[in-house]
């Protein structure tokens, strides 16, 4: 009787969340939200391990500095060309066909693995050039440890490029679990590699555990593709006129993801120069506002951008309005009060959370403040996600590009001002002003674009 009614509420759930477009975008948002709830939950267990074991020690800033560079590398390549790719991908899969668009994946994965390994080149050789720039105010041994370990972290930027790029390709194809629940091998692997190696490797045995956890993250997409029935054989064929759009795309969309993402650099190389552990503190800072900003937008980022295209694609215009406004208005509604729940208690928050071992009553004090500050960007970082995957979707890279610039100009003023007035707290703050304003640039900008449209 139990497993009858279990049966009839599915059925009951998929005609439900298959009536209409946004229905169907709830659906897939709900799934994204489930599988990385696991993933974050398991990341938070590796964020407390890590509190407990490093605390705001020299060694947790070091590989926070460290970690950075690969992941904005990651960030940068392959993201950028992720959300190039999924609009034309979908595009040439309904009018050309599987083995086209699969034609398509092949030319994109070799192009994106030379990037890669250019990229990765380029990181290892400058490090002695730009990491004393990142972390202005480490010692020389800082420095040297931070180095030793960008060489440990460095093939995260392979297995972690080709796992981002192979998960796209997944939710292209409206398959939305399994990429989301796979990035839990990262924070699962590097907490065992702590408890095993922490004691007497440190941070090295952290590095290690994050980068064997890239490589089953990118093992198991690789497997989900394949049993999808996709392609992953690498062929080149030239920049026929699909490569050619893509890449079309992807010149602006580099520039803007460039200059978007160098604001969370800004943050922690100007952060390096204010008092020890003020990298650390800023990191964990952002850790629980994590939580809810990436259930969110991953959630609703990875589950809408193919139904947009999909209206684009369509000239749906109508549909496309109608999404946007109701998606819009429920990101305020519930983001809002969390919004409102983590400032009021963020400092008893974070004592529960991070203050045992090494983590010091003193270290939860300013962490709490820079957890409160950086709250405030929730509900228009999520929304100005929603904003930015629409403009993707509508191929007006551009626009996106334009916002990174301003959002970068805005940081790096805001940071200087309000770090002389609050110390790393003040970063905080200025990243939650920056998400408002960008908001209302992007906002503005897709108004004035839909105004072309009929």
């Amino acid at each position: 009787m139990v497993n009858l009614n279990l049966r009839d509420l599915q059925i009951a759930y998929r005609r439900w969340v298959t009536a209409s477009v946004n229905r169907r975008i709830f659906g897939a948002a709900a799934t994204v939200a489930l599988m990385t709830a696991l993933v974050r939950v398991m990341s938070m267990g590796k964020e407390l391990l890590v509190a407990w074991r490093f605390g705001t020690s020299d060694a947790l800033d070091a590989f926070l500095v460290a970690y950075l560079v690969p992941s904005f590398t990651v960030s940068i390549v392959v993201g950028s060309f992720n959300a190039a790719l999924i609009p034309i991908y979908i595009k040439v899969k309904n009018t050309d066909g599987v083995l086209a668009a699969e034609k398509l994946l092949g030319g994109v994965m070799v192009w994106s693995l030379g990037l890669l390994a250019i990229a990765t080149a380029i990181i290892l050789v400058g490090a002695p050039v730009y990491l004393p720039v990142l972390a202005g105010g480490f010692t020389a041994e800082k420095l040297q440890l931070a180095r030793e370990l960008l060489y440990v972290l460095s093939p995260v930027i392979a297995f972690s490029g080709v796992a981002t790029l192979w998960g796209a390709v997944l939710n292209a194809d409206k398959r939305f679990a399994l990429p989301a629940l796979f990035p839990i091998a990262t924070p699962l692997l590097a907490m065992v590699a702590v408890i095993l190696g922490g004691r007497l490797w440190g941070a090295f045995a952290l590095a290690a555990g994050v980068v064997c956890g890239q490589i089953v993250e990118a093992l198991l997409m690789g497997l989900a593709l394949r049993w999808q029935g996709i392609s992953l054989r690498l062929a080149w064929h030239g920049f026929d006129p699909n490569l050619r759009q893509v890449i079309g795309l992807y010149v602006p969309m580099i520039a803007g993801a460039l200059l978007m993402s160098s604001t969370q650099i800004v943050d922690q190389a100007m952060a390096a120069t204010l008092a020890p552990g003020s990298v650390a503190a800023l990191n964990y800072g952002n850790k629980v506002i994590l939580l809810p900003v990436s259930l969110a937008v991953t959630a609703l980022g990875t589950a809408v951008i193919p139904y947009f295209s999909d209206m684009v694609a369509r000239e749906e215009w109508a549909g496309v309005r109608h999404t946007l406004s109701r998606y819009l208005g429920l990101i305020f509604v519930t983001t809002i009060p969390v919004t409102l729940l983590l400032f009021a208690v963020s400092g008893p928050l974070v004592r529960l959370l991070f203050q045992r071992g090494a983590f010091t009553a003193q270290d939860a004090a300013v962490v709490a403040n820079v957890q409160a500050l950086s709250s405030l960007q929730i509900p228009f970082f999520v929304a100005g996600i929603l904003v930015v995957r629409l403009i993707s979707s509508m191929r007006a890279n551009y626009i996106l590009m334009w916002s990174a610039a301003i959002n970068v100009v805005v940081n790096v003023a805001l940071n200087y001002l309000f770090m002389i007035w609050m110390g790393v707290a003040g970063i905080a703050l200025s990243t939650s002003c920056m998400y408002v304003l960008s908001f209302l640039f992007l906002f503005y900008a897709w108004r004035r674009l839909s105004k072309r449209r009929p």
